[in-house]
Order: C-alpha cells, then sequence, then structure tokens
C-alpha cells in the first residue's frame, strides 16, 4: 500500500503532518510517519478519539491564499450529498459525504473544489459541533 500524505489536526489544535499506511476509518489507533523525518522508524501512534480530523493532501505546505470552492455551480453535480460541517471549536467544512451518520466514529468529507489542496478529510463525529445537509 502506498503511503498516504495527511495532516492530522486534534481536537487541542495540535497538528501533525507526516504519512500513514494503516489509517481505516473502523480502527481506533493509526500510525504516522512525520514527514520532516529522515528516519522510517519514527512512528506516532494516533488515537482516532483524539482528533479533529485526518486530511488527505496533495502537498504540506497548501496555498493560504487560495480562496476554495464552497459551493456548486448552476448545472454541477456532485456525488453524495452536499454537507456543512461546524467542529466544536467553530471551523466550518463544507463537501461531499455519502457515509455520514452521526453515531459512527466519523466520516469522509469530499471538497467540491477539485482544485483543493484536500482530497478528502476524514471528519471525526466526536470533534462536530453540528452538520447538516445542503
Amino acid at each position: 500500500m502506498e503511503p498516504s500524505k495527511i495532516v492530522v489536526r486534534y481536537s487541542s489544535g495540535k497538528i501533525l503532518k507526516g504519512y500513514t499506511q494503516n489509517f481505516f476509518p473502523n480502527k481506533p489507533v493509526f500510525h504516522v510517519r512525520r514527514h520532516d523525518s529522515g528516519s522510517a522508524g519514527d512512528l506516532v501512534q494516533i488515537a482516532v478519539g483524539e482528533l479533529k480530523a485526518v486530511f488527505f493532501v496533495r502537498d504540506f505546505g497548501g496555498n493560504p491564499k487560495y480562496d476554495e470552492k464552497k459551493r456548486l455551480r448552476d448545472g454541477e453535480r456532485s456525488q453524495g450529498r452536499m454537507i456543512e460541517v461546524t467542529f466544536l471549536d467553530g471551523e466550518l467544512l463544507t463537501g461531499t459525504t455519502t457515509g455520514y451518520d452521526p453515531k459512527r466514529p466519523g466520516f469522509f468529507l469530499f471538497p467540491i473544489d477539485p482544485a483543493s489542496n484536500n482530497i478528502k478529510a476524514y471528519v471525526v463525529s466526536g470533534a462536530v459541533g453540528k452538520a447538516r445537509f445542503l
């Protein structure tokens, strides 16, 4: 399995950037090799229950000046349902999902903008203040 480039966002605000090969949405822990680590053995164990979200990204730096598209244009279709997620800390994410169920540990959210640095995000249900379908 090819390593996934991820940014881990903890509920506490802490951020960890690195690579994972064993993230599964139904598992309570996974491991990350820090992106700035030269050693293949420098793994950090991550407890999903401590997280806000796991972002699967194209680039660790992203582009802070990029204004990501949050809505579909007239005539555009999405796969899944449009959803707006407000985290307990007030951050807002908009995208599509095919698997939102507040009783599950989490769900995947896909950005609307194909040029987004985020490929997808695994949102931890315990970090969600409010979620609504658009």
